[in-house]
């Protein structure tokens, strides 16, 4: 069983006791959350698909912990006029689990 879900924005795919990495999330670790843009479930062997999103079915999600993701370099150059700008950037995540569908 899956479903495809919207949160922020973007599309995920989750499953029932699978992690998902999504924009940070303003809410205290170990906080309960649900989703309620289900666009499409899968269960067994039926497919449920939303015009745009399925009524009465929620995803339940627990936040497990705040983390950022890998450091990206923002280099600006102009040639021959001395300027030069080097900046980092680490986009923040939150991990949340998938408990119930």
């Amino acid at each position: 069983m899956y479903a495809i879900v919207e949160i922020a924005g973007k599309q995920f795919k989750v499953d029932k006791g699978k992690y998902i990495y999504t924009n940070t999330i303003n809410q205290p670790t170990g906080a309960s959350l649900s989703f309620d843009k289900v666009l499409l479930l899968q269960d067994e062997k039926k497919i449920h698909v939303g015009s745009p999103i399925l009524p009465g079915v929620t995803i339940q999600g627990k936040i497990i912990e705040h983390v950022k993701g890998d450091k990206v370099i923002v280099f600006k150059k102009k040639r021959r006029k001395g300027y030069k700008v080097k900046q980092g950037h680490r986009q923040g995540y939150t991990k949340v689990l998938i408990e119930h569908i």
